[in-house]
């Protein structure tokens, strides 16, 4: 007779870095988007400095998300509380898919706004520079710089939900058996 392993209470260490290093860079890049594009057009640092800097890290948070995606789909995960109510389980499911959705499609948009522009200075990355696989089209480039732009702003909002999620089971829940921090530290 084969013994059921003892749930796990922890994402594995692997999963807890990459959470915490791709939520700095996402945070950052999201900060850095809206202070580059609210400076004047004539703002030479935002395109020497702000743009080539978001362009590199975003490439990098996509990397990050894809080596976190292959380690999620090979790891033992914790369960959810027992404790939490089935809106929150609804909830809690639904903002962690689609951030794990939108973690990959925004830099991707982004990759794909950078590649279609026609005045375009290529899409960097660190030491190299990534292909730009597709067509300059100034059309097409308007069409992802607005996904690029909403999407990203809709992963802002559920960020917000999922820390305001975390504070909430962490403070205000009665007895603390929802309490999901400690899983990711």
């Amino acid at each position: 007779m084969s013994q059921q392993p003892a749930p796990v209470q922890r994402y594995p260490l692997s999963l807890r870095i990459l959470h915490w290093i791709r939520a700095v860079l996402i945070l950052g890049l999201i900060a850095l988007g809206y202070v580059m594009t609210s400076m004047p057009e004539d703002a030479t640092i935002t395109y020497t400095l702000l743009y080539p800097t978001h362009k590199e890290f975003g490439v990098l948070v996509f990397l990050i998300a894809l080596v976190q995606l292959a380690i999620r789909s090979r790891s033992n995960l914790p369960a959810l509380p027992p404790g939490l109510a089935r809106w929150e389980v609804v909830l809690s499911k639904t903002v962690h898919h689609a951030m794990l959705v939108l973690i990959v499609v925004v830099p991707l948009m982004g990759y794909a706004m950078s590649s279609s522009f026609t005045q375009s200075d290529g899409v960097p990355f660190f030491f190299t520079e990534l292909p730009e696989l597709l067509p300059k089209n100034d059309k097409a480039f308007e069409v992802f710089d607005a996904l690029h732009k909403w999407l990203a702003y809709t992963l802002l909002v559920l960020v917000v939900l999922h820390v305001a999620g975390v504070l909430k089971h962490r403070f205000f829940d009665k007895g603390g058996d929802t309490d999901v921090l400690p899983r990711m530290l």
